[in-house]
């Protein structure tokens, strides 16, 4: 299956403190970063996983949003891309998401999107947000941007 171009975009949060997630972000000489990838779509959850599997990370899935919350407060995650709506999504689970995990980057993807929708997803918590179809070098790059040394983020900001 492959994913045509969608438009995406990262938003910069400035009270986000990445130091937590970022010591076990797969950077050389330590372990593979944990991703959750949250997706009610069976083919597009495994896509998704298969590719980011294949850039070294280690995953954990959930197939909606409870699911994707009781993994969290399992074992919180370096990050997470969730979809936005399917069931029990939402903006209410981003927010719930962020409180769970306040350190933690979530991208949030969804085909029902607009400028609205971007706006909310980053007010209730998202760090990054793509429109569906995702294109999957940006979200792969995204990810990898994300999950870099803290010192490094501070030299690379995101737009």
């Amino acid at each position: 299956m492959r994913m045509r171009l969608g438009a995406w975009h990262i938003v910069c949060v400035a009270d986000l403190r990445m130091d937590t997630c970022c010591e076990g972000s797969g950077v050389k000489g330590r372990s593979p970063a944990v991703l959750l990838v949250v997706e009610d779509d069976r083919d597009m959850r495994s896509l998704l996983c298969d590719e980011l599997w294949g850039e070294g990370y280690q995953l954990r899935e959930a197939s909606n949003g409870e699911e994707g919350l009781a993994a969290v407060r399992q074992a919180a995650p370096d990050l997470i891309v969730t979809d936005l709506k399917m069931p029990s999504g939402g903006f209410d689970y981003v927010h719930r998401l962020r409180s769970s995990v306040p350190d933690c980057p979530i991208i949030v993807m969804t085909a029902f999107g607009d400028a609205r929708t971007k706006e909310e997803a980053i007010q209730s918590g998202a760090t990054a947000y793509f429109d569906k179809p995702v294109r999957l070098s940006e979200l792969k790059a995204t990810v990898k941007r994300l999950l870099l040394p803290c010192e490094s983020l501070q030299e690379r900001p995101l737009h």
